[in-house]
């Protein structure tokens, strides 16, 4: 079954790969090149089924905690970093580590440690059970508490809301994250919120421009896997304006149905998510009748962060 009428696509700008994914993907194909399979890495390096299986039949292996790992084998953290124990671990068992926690969720790490270390008590704006989560509230032992709704922050019991802070996720919407905010500094006016938003610069222009896109069009498609915060943002920024929104991993998840009686059809693509996926989207919905495909003018991201000094050297 195909569409039968056209409908033009028309392509979020920027979409897809950030910095911090980007750097992540390098530095475990770099470790895999100098030192051979297998690289061990805990947890999904980012979160897309398409990468993760692409690396895996490179040689790497997946896992969910560091006892899965042979003492003295090269590790790999995850983008979404780690907490304080387990970076102990890693160092109690000898492992080699490589680092590819993105460096906006490292800010993070060092401004709720830099927070404890003052004496603040500190509200951490997140999804429970997400990694970089439980790596964040894993900065410091105690004087932490996690919220994920303006209804989690009536319940909060705090000792010290003269010193009370907050610090975000960073792949959160925006729009659900000043809400929580609003909430916090009406329930506690003193609390102190980080020098830099937390929420990272590609989360929000990815979230932007989906905003953007849905002026002109009457479906949204975002390509990312179930498992991908950011990803899952987008559709949702999408809903929340009364756009039809789907995610979809590759584009044999597309259903012809959603695109009836559609005349623009918006695709963005999740920081996790690869290009390649993106083009397999677009020749699917041209076979689906798309008769005209065309990029979003938007923001051009120039950021890059650096790798290990250990892979840079041949």
């Amino acid at each position: 079954m195909t569409a039968k009428q056209g409908f033009s696509v028309i392509l979020a700008n920027p979409r897809g790969f950030c910095a911090g994914v980007d750097r992540a993907i390098d530095i475990v194909e770099r470790a895999l090149q100098r030192f051979g399979p297998p690289i061990y890495v805990r947890h999904e390096v980012v979160h897309n089924r398409f990468v993760v299986e692409n690396l895996r039949r490179q040689g790497a292996v997946f896992v969910d905690e560091l006892d899965q790992v042979p003492s003295g084998s090269t590790v790999i953290f995850s983008a979404h970093g780690v907490s304080l124990a387990v970076r102990e671990e890693a160092e109690q068992r000898g492992l080699h580590v490589f680092d590819a926690t993105c460096p906006l969720v490292t800010k993070v790490h060092t401004e709720v440690s830099r927070l404890h270390g003052a004496g603040y008590e500190i509200v951490m704006i997140g999804h429970r059970g997400h990694p970089e989560v439980e790596g964040t509230l894993g900065q410091v032992g105690d004087r932490i508490h996690l919220v994920e709704t303006p209804d989690d922050v009536g319940r909060l019991e705090v000792c010290c809301p003269d010193r009370l802070a907050y610090v975000t996720q960073t792949t959160l919407s925006v729009d659900d994250a000043r809400r929580v905010i609003e909430a916090l500094r009406a329930r506690y006016p003193a609390v102190q919120g980080p020098r830099k938003d937390d929420i990272c610069y590609a989360t929000q222009n990815r979230q932007d421009a989906v905003k953007t896109l849905t002026r002109d069009t009457d479906l949204v498609i975002v390509v990312g896997s179930p498992s991908s915060s950011n990803s899952n943002r987008l559709r949702e920024v999408a809903a929340n304006r009364n756009i039809e929104a789907y995610m979809v991993d590759r584009a044999t998840d597309l259903r012809p149905e959603w695109l009836a009686g559609k005349r623009a059809v918006g695709v963005t693509a999740g920081a996790s998510a690869p290009a390649v996926l993106v083009q397999e989207v677009v020749e699917r919905l041209r076979e689906l009748g798309a008769t005209e495909v065309r990029d979003m003018e938007g923001i051009a991201e120039k950021v890059v962060f650096p790798l290990p000094k250990a892979l840079l050297t041949s």
